[in-house]
């Protein structure tokens, strides 16, 4: 299945039904007047969220999605039917913009969660609402309304409490490989990882609280450079960050740097997110070099990094003690 996060579509209601002219002709009923009923509403376009959908795949093949159009009235003063509202299933996590003012519609996070995003068309009016002391046989009704039509932009954003970041090959894939049941591809080459992948890691509650495995930044990701600044947009909603740094690097400070200024660049508050830095592959550190790149790591980040080991599962409990005391439980 492709990971699809962003989708461009057009929504459009439905278009209300006519009113009609009609007059009342039945036996006994001399002067019957006027019967002609309304149209009916025509179908709003509504979005929900479904927690059973991962990816906005299905807006790549059909961009434009229109309600059912109200029924003409009839005689009578029989209103039309109205148009069933159209429901489109989108992921949980979804945003919803307006294309061409960039103003934030809605945010679908949680399962069944609605957003009308274009109403349908007011039905016409029938001859009957023309009745009047100076005219008793109005010939006069309504055509109905069009409905809204608007242009829309999708963004998928990743509901994830704990994000992992860090340059390609860092070790972030392996990572949540060993601490969760996710399987994503991993190789002794840098990018390979192409989409965020998701995993769930058993809280000492019993809970799950889900991983997210982010692909590798590089320098220039939030001007466009590489793949993460195509998912950086996935962290935003997370609570806390885990930034692994390669420790069998050439040079793990220069890594360091690169990911805090792209995090800088890209704004949206990534930077102030509570953050945790853990050095990965401990085992390819040489003993008389550890101690030095602990201090300059905690000089330049402030922060004192964890040491672990992904591939070999070492320092993975002291790690996730760490998660569980900054996210509070």
């Amino acid at each position: 299945m492709q990971f699809i996060d962003q989708a461009r579509i057009s929504v459009r209601g439905g278009r209300g039904g006519d009113g009609i002219v009609a007059f009342r002709r039945e036996k006994y009923v001399p002067a019957g007047g006027p019967s002609g009923g309304d149209g009916g509403q025509g179908a709003d376009v509504v979005l929900e969220a479904d927690s059973n959908l991962q990816t906005l795949l299905d807006f790549k093949y059909k961009r434009l999605f229109a309600g059912i159009d109200g029924r003409r009235g009839g005689p009578n003063r029989c209103t039309g039917a109205s148009g069933p509202p159209l429901v489109i299933k989108v992921p949980c996590g979804t945003e919803v913009r307006h294309l061409s003012t960039g103003i934030v519609l809605g945010d679908l996070t949680t399962h069944e969660e609605r957003l009308t995003v274009a109403f349908g068309g007011r039905g016409g009016l029938g001859n009957a609402h023309y009745l009047s002391n100076r005219n008793r046989a109005p010939e006069k009704c309504t055509e109905g309304r069009d409905g809204e039509e608007w242009p829309l932009q999708l963004e998928l954003k990743l509901l994830a409490e704990v994000g992992i970041i860090g340059l390609p090959n860092a070790g972030k894939s392996t990572l949540i490989s060993v601490l969760s049941a996710a399987r994503p591809k991993i190789a002794d080459y840098p990018f390979t990882t192409l989409i965020p992948n998701l995993g769930v890691v058993r809280r000492p509650t019993g809970d799950g609280t889900v991983f997210a495995d982010i692909p590798g930044l590089i320098a220039g990701a939030a001007q466009g450079a590489g793949l993460g600044h195509d998912f950086l947009r996935h962290i935003e909603r997370t609570r806390l960050l885990i930034h692994l740094v390669d420790g069998g690097a050439e040079d793990p400070l220069l890594d360091l740097r690169v990911v805090e200024k792209e995090l800088e660049a890209y704004g949206h508050g990534l930077v102030e997110r509570p953050r945790i830095l853990v050095i990965n592959k401990q085992e390819l550190i040489q003993e008389e070099d550890l101690d030095g790149i602990v201090s300059a790591l905690t000089e330049v980040s402030g922060r004192t990094p964890l040491l672990i080991s992904a591939a070999m599962s070492r320092g993975l409990d002291d790690m996730l003690d760490r998660v569980w005391s900054e996210l509070g439980i």
